[in-house]
């Protein structure tokens, strides 16, 4: 006889004495019938939590699979006065019995038909797609107080396809296809960088582009490496420890692009190759180190004949609700743009366009879950940019983040986010001309809200003050509804 279907099978995988059931009590009227199941014929009984669940209807077809099992697992030689009962049950369900095979047989058919045209026997294909409402308001930051920005509601996606191979189960590579329709920062209309959104990758005209090419395979247990065709961020094998707030291209958190990670993790690339590695000696100590150039692709410049970034990070997390961060990166720049595309345009063109410069920077980022409704986290993040054109110059700029956030709030994996920080600012330059006088503020808050497993919606605010750090500039408000789509 064909073996049980695994579906009905896992039910009985193992003989349960009935003193075990939770769900049975001695004064129930079939406790004595079910305790000669298991101990005379060692009939399989009971689920996997120890309980038998009698009052549950059953099918004929359970019914069948369940008179199956007793009469296979019998190990005892019968008396003559039950032979005739046995043999009246296997006839009387002899129609279930057989349908029972049947069902197996399809299902094996069916398999095997899946098997033979799957997608590949090493890919997975996975995606998400980021429509996005949004709008803004308020003064455009261009030291005129009289010009307001004018600008209507937008609609635009963001939509990635990526395509993950493993070819030894440890390894994995990931092909990522993107395609969007925004071209960033609302077109420039706010004339400043500070209004910039966490799903604003870059525009394709709706054209699929390869995005991002990685490989990543464990030299050890402890030690991971990272090859980056195209397109690579530090961000993509380092922790920035802001894990509420963290958007990837929009699909959750922040809705703005400053408070999704400390800027200093952006410096320096718009689509650069690299190496990095992920070193964890044990489960609270974790070393993050990459190597990244701008055109590695070109031979006259190669690895480091052009724009490159290296980071080095080193995280503690002594338990699973703490976690902090200690970042340096160092980034040469022969254009004069760090390109983290936050904060000032100063902190972003020190000197001015074309003038080549290195930069230090440097930051510690910080994460504690107080409870299971409310974590909190924060960054605090320096950079020392000096010119290379020998012209002495140098340039210092910071900024802050303090984030809080709120898991489950209202509904299971929803979260609720508050933020505030002060993008970039340029505190100090010897060209006096290029330091920020002001001090702007950033605010936001944003609700994810799950309406099924796959799709969420996020409405997010952002509030202003004192644009691209500059006094003369009045407020803005930023609005947006995400609605996101994974499969």
């Amino acid at each position: 006889m064909k073996a049980i279907p695994s579906g009905i099978a896992s039910l009985h995988a193992q003989t349960t004495p009935v003193s075990q059931l939770s769900d049975v009590q001695p004064t129930d009227w079939a406790f004595e019938a079910l305790r000669s199941l298991v101990e005379r014929y060692s009939c399989l009984t009971g689920y996997p939590d120890n309980t038998y669940r009698g009052n549950r209807g059953l099918t004929r077809y359970e019914f069948a699979a369940r008179l199956n099992a007793c009469l296979n697992s019998i190990r005892v030689e019968l008396s003559l006065d039950e032979l005739p009962t046995i043999q009246r049950l296997e006839n009387e369900f002899a129609a279930e019995l057989s349908a029972l095979q049947g069902r197996v047989e399809t299902l094996e058919n069916k398999a095997t038909e899946l098997e033979y045209n799957q997608f590949s026997t090493t890919t997975k294909l996975s995606g998400s797609i980021v429509l996005v409402a949004s709008d803004l308001t308020g003064d455009r930051a261009d030291s005129n107080p009289d010009t307001r920005i004018d600008s209507n509601l937008a609609f635009n996606h963001r939509t990635r396809l990526n395509l993950i191979t493993s070819f030894t189960g440890k390894d994995r590579l990931l092909v990522r296809l993107q395609s969007s329709n925004r071209v960033p920062n609302f077109n420039g209309i706010s004339g400043t960088n500070t209004t910039r959104l966490s799903f604003e990758v870059g525009n394709t005209d709706n054209s699929f582009d390869l995005n991002l090419l990685e490989y990543r395979f464990p030299v050890s247990d402890r030690l991971n490496l990272y090859l980056f065709g195209n397109s690579a961020s530090h961000h993509y094998y380092a922790t920035v420890v802001n894990p509420f707030f963290a958007s990837f291209g929009g699909a959750k958190g922040s809705p703005s692009r400053f408070l999704e990670r400390n800027p200093i993790y952006r410096i320096g690339f718009i689509s650069p190759a690299g190496i990095a590695a992920v070193y964890q000696p044990n489960k609270a100590i974790r070393l993050d180190l990459g190597y990244l150039a701008e055109n590695a692709a070109i031979p006259t410049e190669g690895l480091f004949g052009s724009t490159y970034s290296a980071l080095a990070q080193l995280s503690f997390k002594p338990s699973s609700n703490l976690e902090f961060g200690l970042t340096y990166l160092r980034n040469y720049s022969p254009d004069g743009n760090l390109l983290h595309r936050t904060g000032s345009l100063f902190s972003n063109i020190p000197f001015g366009t074309g003038v080549p410069l290195v930069s230090n920077a440097y930051g510690f980022e910080a994460y504690w879950q107080i409870n299971s409704r409310m974590a909190i986290s924060g960054w605090f993040g320096y950079i020392d940019a000096n010119r290379v054109d020998r012209i002495d110059g140098n340039a210092n700029t910071i900024n802050y983040a303090v984030n809080l956030a709120f898991p489950d709030l209202f509904k299971q994996n929803a979260v609720g986010g508050l933020g505030f920080g002060m993008p970039p600012k340029v505190i100090q330059n010897t060209n006096s001309d290029r330091e920020d006088t002001g001090t702007g503020f950033h605010f936001e808050a944003f609700y994810e809200y799950p309406l099924t497993e796959n799709i969420k919606v996020i409405p997010g605010i952002i509030y202003l003050t004192n644009p691209d750090h500059n006094e003369t500039n009045g407020d803005i408000f930023v609005g947006t509804v995400r609605t996101v789509f994974n499969f």
